[in-house]
């Protein structure tokens, strides 16, 4: 019997569920870093197996969303709940009961999908620290299972995809068997960059950044690759402590970038960066629009 369908992975900020992903998939799909708020989009990654193909949506923290950017994000997350066939929901065995875990948990309901709990980075505490806490969101929701994982090593996993598997409906193949994404390549492309000013640069610099890729060429005969991507900021402060001294930030983001552009796209990249001010685009509806953070 072949199985398919669609699985939203869910929690708060900085929980694990960009390593998840690629951890189901095999692949780095999902940009990460330490710091929250990491992912803004949806990301799509398909698991094909002999016997189903299994669609998961890595959706953005839900978190209690005060500026226009992050209430699309958390927009992005929820509104994903109702077009899915089972929900994980993820929290870090390490911090226990977050606030914005009710948040979350107020939203299954509507849904009408199941939905698994998925207690990550217990690689990070004992076993016996993960009873009270399994206690605690067991008294908060009916959830079809409850599944200790490490995504980071893998631990669980495995576990986590059978009864993925065992509750999915029976349906037909959706996507071909080579296709592990529905994310553009251009938006890949975008997601690295991303990804490298998250772990290189501080403090407010991540999150009034966006990134667009303005050209992506492709030359199959030379097997390479040519990207012209543009950073925007939000202040002339910002661009300044992005290009560095001397360019050095900017070609240290740009090598890192090519690097890792390489080894998914297993082919030669040249890499053009640029980097230009859009006041306060955070705040503003048109360039958040612009940017591919306004409304569908």
């Amino acid at each position: 019997m072949f199985k398919s369908g669609f699985i939203a992975i869910a929690g708060r900020p900085n929980v694990g569920k960009s390593t998840l992903l690629n951890a189901i998939v095999g692949e780095k799909l999902a940009i990460t870093s330490s710091k929250p708020q990491t992912t803004r989009n949806r990301i799509t990654g398909i698991r094909n197996t002999e016997d189903g193909q299994f669609i998961f949506l890595d959706t953005p923290g839900i978190h209690h969303a005060k500026t226009p950017l992050n209430r699309y994000m958390v927009k992005e997350a929820t509104s994903a709940f109702g077009e899915v066939d089972l929900i994980l929901l993820l929290v870090e065995a390490d911090r226990g009961f977050d606030p914005d875990d009710g948040l979350i948990l107020e939203s299954l309901p509507a849904s009408g999908a199941p939905a698994f709990l998925v207690i990550n980075k217990i690689d990070l505490v004992e076993k016996p620290k993960l009873l009270p806490l399994i206690d605690r969101f067991r008294g908060l929701y009916d959830f079809r299972e409850i599944v200790p994982v490490s995504a980071a090593t893998g631990d669980g996993v495995g576990l986590l995809l059978d009864l993925i598997r065992d509750a999915m409906p029976e349906g037909p193949k959706l996507f071909p068997d080579d296709m592990f994404t529905d994310n553009s390549e251009r938006f890949i492309a975008a997601e690295i960059v991303r990804e490298k000013i998250l772990q290189l640069t501080h403090r407010e610099i991540p999150y009034a950044t966006a990134v667009t890729v303005d050209s992506f060429k492709e030359d199959e005969e030379k097997n390479r690759i040519r990207i012209a991507a543009t950073i925007t900021v939000e202040k002339d402060s910002q661009k300044g402590i992005l290009i560095g001294k001397g360019g050095r930030m900017l070609k240290e983001i740009g090598t890192q970038s090519r690097l890792e552009m390489e080894k998914f796209f297993a082919a030669k990249i040249f890499l053009e960066l640029f980097v230009r001010v859009r006041k306060d685009w955070t705040k503003d509806a048109k360039w958040l629009k612009e940017f591919g953070y306004g409304d569908k």
